[in-house]
């Protein structure tokens, strides 16, 4: 017997380098509509997940961590907040869903959208101009301050602001992650182990120097002369060896068991989103994805990420703020690459080409903090309407 699909309002959006599909909370399936087994099920569903092909033909997944993702939106009940934004990573080839951390990029699309689904009062945008929206965070317990062009009393979508990574031009949104280290949520600390810099016994790797941080999203520092790599290296150099991203995937195991993340290596799997693991290293030339060619000049340091267990064609959101906090701390893996020193901002070298992240850090009593942290990303809706899910998925 057959079941019928059931449609579900969705907006489909770029938001940096990454896009997702968008839901209101109150849209979704009633059951679907607290966390659980159903709200999990209609997600993996949307995306086409899991998929022993690892395409996600049949869903909105685009076969790849940075198209594999979901977005959960609601009008703040919090004060001083606009739209509480919820985050899930939906593995492509596996039945579950990531809620462990935020997505930096699509927190650029966060504000645009949640004008365009009407959670904000369309009586408090300006004409023209720019509008504040206080996003809380729910999965890190964080307040991102977004500031989204308005034209003609309409969200600026089309503009002159380039970003490495995405092809076409769009109106920069700029983002500031408040408090971005995290002080007892995920991890605790910003530095769990209390050092800028530990060292981690890694069966079959060895020994390895990392800095393990939590700021914008929990993530480990490597250098890239341990690991016998340059910082030059591009999507298919790493990803197309699976030796190295069984190293890399042994190490993030041992890195979030030492920051706390989890309780055995066994849980590693189940936590593929976090935390995330990047290596560094000095400035250096090299040609990017795109044929562009970056400059030693043009850079404070390189770095590498990966996420769900690939390198990353650019740069996630949330590791830039990782990488502008540790830039900022000095003794960091990062602030060393980038030369030593106190910093306010770096530009650094990925896959795709440059970005810029800043970071206001501190030091009080001996302990850094850091206020926030700042960039700039773009965001465009690409579609609006309706997904359908068969009807019994959930």
């Amino acid at each position: 017997m057959s079941v019928p699909q059931i449609r579900i309002p969705a907006i489909y959006m770029r938001g940096g380098t990454s896009k997702g599909v968008f839901f209101r909370l109150h849209d979704l399936p009633l059951s679907a509509q607290q966390p659980g087994a159903a709200r999990d099920a209609i997600l993996l569903r949307t995306l086409g997940s899991p998929d022993p092909y690892g395409k996600q033909i049949d869903g909105m997944g685009n076969a790849s961590s940075s198209t594999s993702k979901a977005v959960i939106l609601s009008a703040s009940t919090r004060p001083g907040h606009d739209v509480d934004y919820l985050f899930g990573q939906v593995s492509i080839d596996q039945p579950f869903v990531d809620w462990s951390g935020n997505c930096g990029n699509l927190s650029a699309a966060v504000g645009p959208c949640a004008i365009q689904m009407g959670l904000i009062d369309a009586a408090r945008l300006p004409r023209d101009g720019t509008f504040t929206v206080r996003i809380w965070q729910a999965n890190i317990g964080k307040t991102i301050v977004a500031h989204v062009p308005i034209t003609n009393g309409q969200v600026q979508e089309t503009g002159d602001f380039e970003l490495d990574g995405v092809a076409f031009p769009a109106a920069e949104v700029a983002l500031e992650f408040l408090d971005p280290a995290d002080e007892g949520g995920q991890g605790g600390a910003m530095f769990p182990t209390g050092n800028v810099v530990d060292e981690l016994e890694v069966p079959g790797v060895g020994r390895v120097a990392a800095t393990l941080i939590n700021a914008g999203i929990p993530t480990i520092f490597l250098d890239a002369r341990d690991l016998g790599y340059t910082g030059c290296e591009l999507q298919q150099d790493i990803n197309a060896d699976p030796g190295a991203l069984a190293r890399f995937e042994a190490i993030r195991a041992q890195g979030a068991l030492r920051m706390g993340l989890i309780q055995s290596l066994a849980e590693a799997a189940l936590r593929q989103h976090t935390p995330k693991i990047a290596f560094v290293a000095p400035a250096a030339g090299y040609t990017a994805s795109s044929g562009k060619r970056i400059e030693p000049g043009d850079v404070d340091l390189l770095v590498r990420a990966l996420s769900m267990g690939q390198l990353h064609h650019a740069m996630m959101g949330t590791a830039a703020v990782a990488i502008g906090t540790a830039a900022a701390i000095p003794g960091t893996l990062v602030n060393l690459a980038a030369g030593g020193g106190e910093r306010a901002a770096v530009r650094f070298g990925h896959p795709s080409g440059t970005l810029r992240v800043g970071a206001e850090a501190r030091e009080v009593d001996g302990q850094w903090q850091v206020t926030k942290a700042l960039m700039s990303r773009s965001a465009r809706i690409l579609m609006e309407g309706w997904v359908r899910v068969p009807g019994d998925c959930f």
